[in-house]
């Protein structure tokens, strides 16, 4: 080997070490950061030795588009679970205390204590106030539940607007890494950026992949719909700020194309839109639906006939409800916000508890009978017979009405308990795949400072290399001298 070979050689060499250098630097650097994917620089072999070829990005699309997926999956459910738990807090948490099945409980048993000792005026009074507390409690519940529906609205709203965000976020580095592919320019830093808002828009929506010349990428939603191509898709949405029963919200569109809503407890929605659309538009309308038949029942079941005439009775739907028909067996929207108990045997507006014993609107206790039971039996024995509700509430469409709001609880909590359950299986999947990509981009601070070290033995071969070209080209010069 010639001297000035050998001076090249360790020029190539000093230049190499300085560029891995940096790599591993700059990995280290970095190694903090989820969205960075590691660096490697690739040496190729040339007649005066390693140079460097190109710096390559550490990448697997199986394991990316995987992991969107699992993304879009785990995000939907635990929006789903988040708005279940919610729901199951509006009735008293675990043991469900201020549901209005508990409250029925209360009514019927002291209805029947009532029955027994008609003349007691404590009794009537007690079932006043449970009626109360049933009305109330419906009531409560009813405006929660449309409390949360208006919530999800309003988050679909902050999603829709974070969305169109990040899709014209995502076509500046998209265009960066289509400029710089095809001008041949280190385009990882780029890279990291998109794949990083390619994580945030799958949290929202669910999102597939399709690469295409120069790295350009297409979007598509998980039902195929064009999310982004070339240019981001419009994502439209008009929000509805007060929510009553009878209030449809607004849908979302993609490029023209509603995003539809998931369904089951083990949702099917990708991304946390389609979960919203799912507690907005199903779940928190079907449990409204069946609190409307428990007040349609109640109302149906405490009704007097008069000259044979069915009127309200202890319950009144104060101005919303199905006319004169009584025997009507479909849902009236909105109902449950505004049953009451009528003022007539309310104490403290003026009106007589015992008028419950002996008719509201009219005389049946025409004797004065401190012993007159028959309404009261009647009454007793309408919560155990059946009735039928409304197949939009999703239970039993004939059922009494304790077993009936008993459903409601139950198909409540057996929704949620299947979405805790998908929540884990899908948090745990979620888990796995992150941790199989990271294992292939992540830095391993280890691996890096080892790198390092070799680095510096190869600079300090190339400077062994130099110094002895040194002392020889020192050594001819004498020589010639």
């Amino acid at each position: 080997m010639s001297l000035s070979t050998a001076m090249k050689t360790a020029q190539s060499s000093f230049s190499n070490v300085g560029l891995q250098s940096a790599v591993a630097s700059k990995n280290i650097a970095n190694a903090s950061d989820a969205s960075y994917a590691r660096r490697s620089a690739v040496l190729a072999t040339a007649a005066t030795g390693a140079s460097v070829v190109e710096t390559q990005r550490a990448q697997n699309e199986a394991l990316l588009k995987q992991n969107l997926v699992s993304i879009s999956k785990s995000s939907a459910q635990n929006t789903l679970l988040t708005g279940l738990t919610n729901m199951k807090m509006m009735l008293g948490g675990e043991d469900y205390e201020l549901a209005p099945s508990t409250y029925l409980s209360k009514l019927r048993d002291n209805l029947q204590a009532f029955a027994d000792k008609p003349n007691e005026v404590s009794l009537a009074e007690t079932v006043v106030a449970d009626a109360t507390d049933v009305a109330n409690s419906l009531n409560s519940t009813s405006l929660a539940v449309q409390k949360m529906r208006a919530e999800a609205d309003a988050d679909i709203g902050t999603a829709v607007t974070e969305l169109n965000r990040l899709l014209a976020e995502f076509k500046t580095y998209n265009d960066q890494v289509k400029q710089g592919t095809a001008a041949g320019t280190d385009v990882n830093d780029a890279l990291d950026q998109r794949d990083k808002l390619l994580t945030q828009i799958s949290q929202i929506v669910g999102v597939s992949t399709l690469k295409r010349t120069n790295n350009d990428l297409a979007l598509y939603t998980s039902d195929g719909t064009v999310l982004f191509e070339t240019e981001p898709r419009a994502v439209t949405f008009t929000a509805t700020p007060t929510y009553t029963a009878t209030v449809t919200g607004n849908q979302v569109y993609i490029d023209g194309v509603a995003v539809q809503m998931g369904t089951g407890g083990n949702t099917s929605a990708q991304g946390s839109i389609g979960a919203l659309l799912q507690l907005r538009d199903y779940t928190a309308p079907t449990f409204q639906t069946q609190l409307d038949e428990t007040a349609r029942s109640l109302i149906n079941m405490f009704s007097e006939n008069v000259s044979g005439t069915q009127v309200d009775g202890l319950f009144v739907r104060n101005g919303v409800g199905v006319g004169d028909d009584f025997s009507v067996d479909t849902a009236v929207s909105g109902l449950a916000t505004v049953i009451g108990v009528n003022p007539a045997v309310i104490t403290s507006q003026g009106g007589n508890a015992m008028l419950l014993r002996d008719g509201i609107n009219d005389t049946f206790n025409t004797g004065n009978n401190a012993s007159f039971s028959e309404l009261l039996k009647s009454y007793a024995a309408a919560f155990e017979t059946p009735t039928i509700f409304d197949t939009d509430a999703a239970i039993d469409t004939t059922a009494t009405i304790l077993a009936f709001s008993t459903g409601s609880v139950g198909w409540l909590e057996q929704l949620r308990s299947a979405a805790t359950t998908a929540s884990d299986d899908k948090t745990a999947l979620l888990g796995r795949t992150q941790e199989a990509l990271q294992n292939v981009t992540s830095v391993s601070l280890d691996e890096e400072l080892a790198l390092l070290l070799d680095l510096e033995q190869s600079y300090k071969a190339s400077a062994k290399l130099v110094s002895a070209v040194d002392e020889m080209i020192t050594a001819l010069l004498q020589a010639a001298g």
